[in-house]
């Protein structure tokens, strides 16, 4: 990859990391809240079922965590194995791929 494309990685990294940190702090703050207020797992997903908003929030959670973890992993990669090819940026398409998947696969569980 060219420069270009390095600090394009870089930006990406870095504007993933700040959409994680947000999504991560409203959903604990919001289960925290819940689970205070009594709410049992099976009553929670009774509220999320079927709401678009929780969906959408959701499904940008899974994709910035499909950004942000292949990325991540590329550079600690690079630096402790050496895999620098093509190979690698090709195995991490598939893995940030797998985590789409898989993630949007537990959200359309959700709210079946």
């Amino acid at each position: 990859m060219g420069p270009r494309a390095e600090v394009l990685l870089w930006l990406a990294q870095r504007a993933s990391a700040a959409v994680l940190a947000a999504c991560v702090a409203i959903h604990l703050a919001t289960m925290i809240y819940a689970v205070q207020g009594g709410l049992s797992a099976a009553e929670i997903l009774g509220r999320t079922r079927g709401n678009v908003s929780w969906l959408a929030f959701y499904a940008v959670f899974v994709l910035a965590a499909a950004i942000h973890a292949p990325i991540g992993m590329r550079s600690v990669i690079r630096e402790i194995v050496g895999w620098r090819s093509r190979s690698l940026d090709l195995a991490l398409c598939a893995f940030a791929v797998a985590i789409a998947w898989l993630g949007w696969r537990a959200i359309a569980g959700l709210f079946r």
